[in-house]
């Protein structure tokens, strides 16, 4: 394994030809002229585009790009997002990722395919992470660790949809292994941590306490502190998002509870674009309260 040193993080590189390694630093930080990225440093298949602005300057919206389209048994890909104080970023993916099918000759090397991201936050800091579904194929051996480090009156919205094989194309996750961890901390203490490990004959996929059999699950996170917004303010939200959720007939699909200051939203069911649609109407309902701003669409998501 190389060592590759980025800002005082040791990252381990594969060093043989079977593995791609991939890391992507972005640090935003708030001038006078609003969010800028001022410093990014990237090594392999991971980039972005510029910046943009539909909103005004207080917010950059920024995509992140893997011109592979896919993870392989090799590959090891990093994203590391880090705000300064007041700093407000909105980070999405212009399609899909996907866990291929791993190697099934371990001569070759390991089938391990990994995917990291790290978002650290600092005072008043928001980002919103809302990357794209990932599609983890049959006879994947994929891992997922998404790591959420906040202060105290940082914001966080963020959400990850996962599908479990392709079963409306005929191709349902009928092989493999996919581990699934989000995890946040809050001024260094652990505030929810979730992890989600499965196979495709394990009884978590097909057990009525785990996912039933269904192929889609997402999970939508909000957070900010009791400074910013109130028991009554929480407890007035989340009674209007369960309306919303009866009023889109989805109350056997979506779940929503509270971890303290955490909003925690839960979806499992068979479609991927249902949760989107659904996360999307929730967010509408969530962004005004938690950032004083009405939900902006990416423009990505149009094309």
């Amino acid at each position: 394994m190389l060592e590759v040193n980025v800002k005082s993080q040791t990252i381990k590189q594969p060093s043989t030809k079977s593995a791609w390694f991939a890391y992507l630093l972005l640090e935003f930080e708030h001038t006078r002229v609003g969010t800028q990225l001022s410093r990014s440093k990237r090594i392999g298949p991971l980039s972005i585009q510029r910046a943009f602005y539909p909103e005004g300057k207080d917010c950059a919206h920024i995509y992140l790009l893997h011109p592979p389209a896919g993870i392989v048994s090799g590959d090891s890909l990093s994203v590391h997002i880090k705000n300064h104080d007041h700093a407000h970023s909105l980070v999405t993916t212009p399609g899909a990722n996907r866990f291929y099918k791993a190697r099934d000759d371990l001569n070759i090397g390991d089938p391990k395919q990994e995917q990291n991201t790290t978002i650290e936050l600092d005072n008043k800091a928001v980002c919103e992470h809302f990357p794209q579904e990932t599609i983890i194929y049959s006879g994947a051996c994929a891992f997922n660790t998404i790591n959420i480090s906040l202060k105290k009156h940082s914001v966080y919205l963020g959400w990850d949809i996962s599908c479990l094989g392709l079963p409306h194309s005929g191709k349902p996750f009928s092989k493999g292994s996919f581990t699934q961890i989000n995890k946040i901390s809050c001024e260094g203490r652990i505030i929810y941590h979730d992890r989600l490990s499965l196979s495709a004959n394990s009884s978590v996929f097909h057990h009525k306490a785990g996912l039933d059999g269904r192929s889609v699950y997402g999970t939508f996170l909000a957070y900010a502190s009791k400074n910013q917004i109130s028991q009554a303010e929480l407890e007035s939200l989340i009674t209007r998002l369960r309306e919303v959720v009866c009023t889109e007939n989805a109350q056997d699909k979506i779940s929503i509870s509270q971890l303290r200051q955490l909003l925690v939203i839960r979806y499992l069911g068979e479609h991927s674009e249902e949760c989107k649609n659904l996360f999307l109407k929730l967010w509408q309902n969530i962004r005004p309260l938690y950032i004083n701003k009405s939900a902006t669409l990416p423009r990505i998501w149009f094309t």
